[in-house]
């Protein structure tokens, strides 16, 4: 099929903004009428006619055009049909980005979804939608969330903080919740051998989440989670006076909240040297 996003845009249409393209994210497609989150690459836009052509917007031309490449290669139409006002309201709060660009699912919109299966399970779905001066067109090939952060040992935590007064760590701990995960305790171990190897050194450990759900909660949590690592730390026989814990919500994202990879950067740990 070539590479993603895999067709051209047809004859006499073109993007009318940049398309918004990511290597992960998670986009809502009406399955059986109820909006679903799939996760993988996306590639949305909204679709106009261009400035060269001299005809009108034609939105059976923008269907059929699609209709006809995606059934032609396999592929297969799985919904067509309106998005209820019910749908809407239940899926809206979670759904990211209802509004930027391409983004569709709205009440009362008319979405066609297509499906194409692989052999090797990253299936391609495709939606899309318009009226009667543009279209929107969504496409999402299946693929699982790939860690890119790795657990930084006690040699690279000491060296940071010594080189830099400050390094950020990703400790895992149970969703929502302040209590470690296995390799959470094992990030932290970590934290207590430099430590350890560091009689004079001296740390304040902040916590940071991402800024999805409660902004009161989210501060909470983060203070919650720090001073877990601080009592964990104390309790692998490191002295109290050596730590201070704080937490700060969503406060100074280091990434955009707006992809999962972001906001997995956000949700983190920093180490502050005193």
């Amino acid at each position: 099929m070539g590479d993603f996003p895999f067709f051209s845009l047809p004859d006499g249409l073109k993007n009318q903004n940049k398309p918004v393209k990511r290597s992960y994210d998670k986009l809502y497609f009406p399955i059986d009428g109820v909006m679903t989150a799939l996760e993988g690459k996306v590639w949305k836009s909204s679709i106009v006619k261009t400035d060269e052509s001299d005809e009108d917007w034609s939105l059976p031309y923008f269907e059929n055009s699609y209709d006809n490449a995606i059934t032609a290669i396999g592929g297969v139409k799985i919904f067509d049909g309106e998005i209820t006002n019910e749908e809407y309201n239940s899926y809206r709060s979670k759904a990211t980005y209802l509004g930027e660009e391409g983004s569709m699912g709205y009440a009362g919109q008319i979405i066609k979804v297509y499906l194409i299966r692989r052999s090797n399970g990253d299936d391609i779905y495709i939606q899309l939608t318009g009226n009667s001066a543009y279209g929107k067109l969504n496409i999402l090939q299946k693929a699982p969330f790939e860690q890119t952060i790795t657990m930084l040992k006690s040699d690279q935590i000491q060296k940071d903080l010594n080189d830099k007064g400050k390094v950020i760590l990703y400790i895992n701990f149970e969703t929502d919740k302040a209590t470690l995960q296995k390799d959470g305790k094992d990030a932290v171990s970590e934290i207590s051998k430099a430590l350890q190897s560091d009689k004079n050194l001296k740390i304040s450990i902040n916590g940071y989440t991402d800024n999805i759900g409660n902004e009161t909660h989210n501060l909470k949590l983060s203070k919650d989670r720090a001073e877990t690592v601080k009592n964990s730390i104390i309790a692998s026989g490191i002295d109290s006076y050596r730590l201070t814990s704080d937490g700060f919500g969503p406060k100074d994202p280091i990434s955009e909240n707006d992809t999962e990879e972001g906001r997995t950067k956000n949700r983190r740990v920093e180490l502050i040297k005193k």
